[in-house]
């Protein structure tokens, strides 16, 4: 069975961090560009940030920039996205999903698997 499985939320304080991750399973990673979305309550998804296969990383939200960094380690089969200096605006289910193109893109339609998101929650 082909999936992403996403960890690492919670709740945390204002200026807090957290990592999240992205495993993938009956599939690997080294063959596809991931990115990481996130849907406030109300609200569409967005793209946040992306990482190609070569390991280059676009950001896609310009309120995380600075703050979100994503990497990956093809030998675990893991993406992560490290979340600093969180604000109360980032509470959000995140979703990381994978694309067969070596390219990112923040529109949500390139995306074929997706993991079932984790929730961060930032507050006092």
């Amino acid at each position: 069975q082909l999936q992403l499985v996403e960890s690492g939320g919670g709740l945390v304080q204002p200026g807090g961090s957290l990592r999240l991750s992205c495993a993938a399973s009956g599939f690997t990673l080294d063959y596809y560009t991931i990115g990481w979305f996130r849907q406030a309550p109300g609200k569409e998804r967005e793209g946040v940030i992306c990482i190609n296969r070569r390991g280059d990383s676009t950001n896609y939200a310009d309120s995380v920039r600075g703050r979100f960094t994503i990497s990956r380690d093809n030998a675990k089969n893991t993406v992560y996205l490290q979340l600093n200096s969180l604000k109360p605006e980032d509470t959000a289910v995140y979703y990381c999903a994978a694309n067969p193109l070596n390219f990112c893109s923040g529109s949500s339609t390139l995306y074929i698997y997706w993991g079932q998101g984790t929730q961060v929650t930032v507050s006092s």
